[in-house]
């Protein structure tokens, strides 16, 4: 069986992770599981809370209620995804036993280069994105570590640094971490702090935890892998933000959140008692 990351992949994901974003390869362009038919079978048979679709032209800063219905059913959305103008995203398909083992394929191959950096890999999930000719996916940040693999057409994706508070301040990453939606407020100033990076098939990015980007799709259908983990680093940091949001409402004093959160023990045993506690 063929590597889902090809020579050199490893290697520049290696010295990225997990702090910068990286351009890398892999081979799972053409794979039967991952065409329009796949896919469009695989999501009629998910439950309805796992898959998320609507009209694809949409401006980079959208509030998530703003953002409209196509009209159509999820099947028919990723059959005719070629002129319906939409966006769709599977969540968790590793929950399909197919498709569980494709995720564990890739990420076994790089689960060695992620302990040495932050620990065992968590919470291991594949989320697959189709998207419509011209489609946008607007300004958001993600909690978890993740790749994304090209598998059908051209996006770019502008990715900016994480831990920006300009972009993303302090008091919206905290409500983030306590369920806040991942779409963030867009200023057109923001474009040229970040890195453009153009995806064909077999081309792949590393995205930081956290790191705010948006996805302009290209002039064909796109499908694309996303392939995620959480670490003991993404979880302290979800915790240390989570005790400050605690502090700020009660007129406390915050602390900064440094570059190793997992190394913040003292704040993150005080959060999990303030939790516990109900403070």
């Amino acid at each position: 069986m063929n590597a889902v990351f090809l020579d050199g992949a490893r290697t520049d994901f290696a010295a990225a992770y997990p702090d910068r974003a990286a351009k890398l390869s892999h081979g799972l362009v053409g794979h039967e599981l991952l065409t329009l038919e796949a896919l469009a079978g695989l999501a009629e048979r998910m439950p309805a809370a796992c898959v998320e679709y609507n009209l694809g032209k949409l401006p980079l800063g959208v509030r998530a209620e703003d953002t409209p219905s196509n009209g159509l059913s999820l099947g028919e959305t990723i059959r005719t995804i070629e002129t319906n103008g939409s966006w769709a995203v599977l969540k968790n398909v590793e929950r399909d036993a197919d498709y569980g083992a494709l995720l564990d394929r890739a990420l076994g191959e790089l689960a060695v280069l992620v302990e040495r950096e932050t620990g065992p890999m968590l919470h291991r999930e594949a989320f697959i994105f189709l998207s419509s000719p011209g489609s946008v996916t607007p300004f958001h940040m993600d909690p978890e570590h993740n790749i994304l693999l090209q598998i059908r057409g051209e996006k770019t994706m502008t990715v900016f640094p994480a831990g920006d508070e300009e972009l993303v301040p302090a008091v919206q990453s905290e409500a983030f971490h306590a369920g806040g939606h991942r779409n963030l407020d867009w200023r057109e100033g923001f474009r040229d702090r970040g890195m453009a990076v153009t995806l064909l098939p077999g081309d792949a990015l590393h995205v930081p935890v956290k790191a705010p980007h948006f996805v302009e799709n290209g002039p064909v259908v796109s499908v694309s892998l996303s392939v995620t983990w959480r670490s003991e680093r993404s979880v302290a940091e979800g915790e240390l933000h989570s005790l400050n949001a605690l502090l700020r409402r009660r007129r406390l004093p915050t602390a900064r959140i440094g570059a190793r959160p997992e190394a913040q023990g003292v704040r993150r045993i005080a959060y999990r008692i303030m939790r516990k506690l109900g403070v």
